[in-house]
């Protein structure tokens, strides 16, 4: 699901630290049962939503490199 909207401006959105300075990233702030994904340099491009259960997996994929490009 795909959000337009300045409801989200509130949220606390957050970046990871690894990213430092630059702002080719993704934010990501949690609401209710979802967690919501948005582009770090263009806030009004929407936002993604998923569950916590989707989250999840995605992040374990991540830290078990299943993602990762070979």
């Amino acid at each position: 699901m795909v959000y337009r909207s300045t409801r989200e401006a509130a949220l606390s959105w957050r970046k990871s630290s690894v990213s430092g300075d630059d702002s080719a990233c993704v934010e990501v702030a949690a609401l209710g049962p979802s967690i919501l994904v948005r582009d770090s340099r263009d806030h009004s491009a929407g936002v993604i939503a998923v569950g916590r259960a989707q989250w999840n997996a995605f992040v374990d994929a991540i830290r078990d490199g299943d993602l990762d490009r070979r």
